[in-house]
């Protein structure tokens, strides 16, 4: 039996320390904050995607960074057997669009509450308020067979008590939102004793844009359009969906996913945003679209006569971008005119300038290189009886529970794998 120590008491922390006490080691699981479970209380807006229901296909898809190193943990402990932990744990589950997984309830609370009591069932240690600062790392006699160059002897607390311990286990989130206590400790801890930090990105996350008429649009959200992304000529994301105009720019479903998918080109150029409007219209469907209610309109002025194309909030701007007079009469609209006002709802264009700040991103792109840890494990290979599991890693996800799934899954690896 082990003493182990738990660095986090997130998601990751809390169910590491599930499967490390079902294995009858004693665990000392140590949260900076005043309760567990703080950034879990506010995903999927307070009621908690657990995991997607998916096939293994669409969850591998669905990791952006890394994907195959997840193999052995994905398979290890699948989306299907934390439904069933968390429904034998008292928390009935339901699927929703996009096979998201959610309580029931609709309360975070309750998978948290449910993790809480358990570990408290099985004897873990749990201390609240208590901040580690350090990871005591001791070398190993270099004349020794082990291979391992350095070893966990144990950890120092803030008010600079030391907690001795064989096994330590890192589960401290990224530095996304850090008023829930993800403020990069984990990375420290992980270059202290020589560990590969890839660079940290925000994920998951609004971005910002150039143009004068996103402010002007502030609030408006559009369903069903495809919105693509390009590099230069290059198209490097599209999506169909729901996306949200703000005071700064864009974010809603599709934009943030498309953050992690292109949020290290923005860091360094800036890209073309192209909305489709009417999707669902071929350029010739809408030309026909467009004449029939200039037809209806054909005495009104031009200002007047595109009600039923678009939200309220958007009609100025395309009018104005049209490049038509608002005060000309339909009947005086040009065929050649008429089909670039068609271009402009079919190629409604922003350019995109950058991403918001870590304190709007959900999850964090980069952290420990997974070189430096073991898939099967998740034990690093660098200090022996030292694991890292969940956001602290360089793994990220989609939305749709995706995330937490990899907490999930590299948190029962570690729990599952100390001798």
């Amino acid at each position: 039996m082990s003493k182990v120590i738990i660095i986090g008491g997130g998601a990751a922390g809390m169910m590491a320390a599930l499967f490390a006490a079902r294995n009858g080691h004693k665990v000392h699981l140590y949260e900076k904050n005043e309760k567990l479970g703080k950034k879990l209380f506010i995903t999927g807006k307070g009621r908690c995607n657990v995991t997607n229901a998916g096939d293994m296909d669409t969850l591998f898809r669905s990791v952006i960074s890394n994907p195959k190193f997840l193999y052995s943990a994905f398979y290890g402990f699948t989306n299907e057997q934390v439904m069933e932990l968390f429904e034998e744990l008292g928390v009935p589950l339901k699927v929703e669009r996009g096979n998201r997984v959610f309580p029931v309830s609709d309360h975070s609370s309750d998978i948290i509450s449910a993790l809480s009591r358990e570990l408290k069932k099985l004897g873990v240690e749990v201390n609240l308020c208590s901040e580690v600062k350090e990871v005591l790392i001791q070398e190993i006699d270099s004349e020794s067979e082990n291979i391992f160059p350095r070893k966990v002897r144990g950890v120092v607390l803030q008010n600079g008590k030391r907690i001795m311990g064989e096994i330590c286990i890192v589960a401290t989130g990224g530095i996304s939102y850090a008023p829930t206590g993800s403020t990069g400790d984990g990375y420290r801890f992980a270059k202290e004793s020589g560990h590969h930090i890839t660079e940290l990105l925000p994920s998951l996350v609004p971005m910002e844009v150039k143009e004068w008429y996103a402010k002007e649009l502030q609030g408006l959200s559009l369903r069903n359009v495809n919105v693509t992304i390009f590099d230069g000529r290059k198209k490097i994301y599209e999506e169909f969906g729901e996306m949200l105009f703000t005071h700064y720019g864009i974010s809603g479903p599709i934009i943030i996913s498309a953050s992690s998918k292109i949020g290290k080109q923005l860091q360094e150029r800036t890209l073309k945003l192209s909305i489709d409007l009417k999707p669902a219209l071929t350029v010739e469907q809408l030309d026909q679209r467009i004449l029939r209610e200039f037809e209806e309109n054909r005495n009104k002025r031009f200002k007047n006569s595109v009600e039923k194309l678009f939200p309220a909030k958007l009609k100025p701007i395309m009018i104005e971008l049209s490049c038509i007079s608002p005060e000309k009469k339909v009947n005086e609209i040009s065929k050649e005119e008429r089909q670039r006002f068609g271009a402009l709802i079919k190629n409604f264009d922003m350019t995109l300038t950058g991403l918001r700040s870590f304190k709007e991103a959900i999850i964090t792109k980069g952290g420990v290189s997974i070189k430096d840890i073991d898939p099967g494990t998740m034990e690093s290979k660098k200090v022996k009886g030292m694991y890292f599991i969940g956001e602290v890693l360089d793994l990220d996800a989609l939305t749709g529970g995706f995330n937490l799934q990899i907490a999930w899954s590299t948190a029962a690896a570690a729990g599952n794998s100390i001798p």
